[in-house]
């Protein structure tokens, strides 16, 4: 297996909130700047013409990512909305608390904590989790597959990144490359929405939230399965009843954006 079990400072319960909160925004304005919800809407699109459902339970949400995004694209022309549940291992105090003033009847955010490897237990719908797949170990990553499958409900992982950059590589310019994406912060830190004078503080004076964000944006490209570790964890004995896909993700004009993985049981199939 490529993928390198690499530490996340996000995966820590110490680590401070506004420097948590602080990174998780600058990734939110990560995925407005690539145009990762519009590539996200076109793959549940896809998803829902293979099996049905009137709900999305997005699985690692964080701070909300692009699925807030996301889901506004997808019920511009819908009479009936789709309903998203965002859910975490943490759940983003702040941001329930943004929804519920919302009070929006297709949005809200589950408040007690939820582990993304027991799909049993979780609501019916949908279930995605946006570039957060790579936080998994292999265990954990195989048994959310599985999870998937033996509860007969469809599936929709997407990764920004892909791991196709050599160790060594990787590696040697590790020094530049922390360095480029602490100084990219700076510039993306006035387009965060809700924007703190902590976050500002722990930004331009005490860089703590450029250096969380610029390790672990680059711990993840190497904690990233690649698609031959993805079918390493699918195995070769598959259900004859569950259907499995991966594939690279496309924009609009066609270029590639991440990459995606989908299931969705087959009798459900138009």
């Amino acid at each position: 297996m490529k993928r390198i079990e690499l530490f996340e400072f996000e995966d820590f319960n110490w680590l401070p909130k506004v420097v948590r909160n602080g990174a998780t925004g600058l990734i939110k304005v990560l995925h407005s700047m690539m145009g990762t919800s519009e590539v996200i809407a076109q793959l549940i699109l896809k998803t829902k013409q293979k099996s049905d459902f009137d709900q999305i339970i997005d699985l690692g949400s964080g701070s909300g990512g692009p699925m807030l995004d996301v889901i506004t694209l997808l019920n511009e022309k819908r009479e009936e909305p789709l309903r998203l549940i965002l859910t975490d291992l943490h759940p983003n105090a702040e941001i329930i608390s943004h929804l519920k003033e919302k009070n929006l009847s297709h949005l809200s955010y589950h408040e007690a904590p939820v582990d993304a490897s027991n799909l049993s237990v979780a609501p019916a719908g949908l279930k995605t989790m946006i570039a957060s797949f790579h936080h998994m170990s292999p265990k954990t990553a195989q048994n959310i597959l599985q999870s998937a499958e033996k509860s007969n409900e469809s599936i929709l992982i997407y990764e920004l990144a892909k791991n196709n950059v050599p160790l060594l590589v990787w590696v040697l310019l590790l020094p530049i490359s922390l360095l480029v994406l602490m100084l990219m912060t700076w510039g993306m830190t006035p387009f965060v929405k809700n924007l703190s004078f902590k976050q500002v503080i722990f930004t331009y004076l005490i860089p703590l939230i450029p250096l969380v964000y610029a390790w672990d944006g680059q711990a993840s490209l190497m904690r990233t399965y690649t698609f031959k570790d993805i079918e390493q964890l699918l195995g070769s004995d598959k259900s004859k009843n569950y259907k499995w896909s991966i594939g690279d993700a496309k924009k609009a004009n066609g270029k590639n954006l991440g990459y995606y993985i989908m299931g969705h049981p087959v009798h459900e199939q138009g």
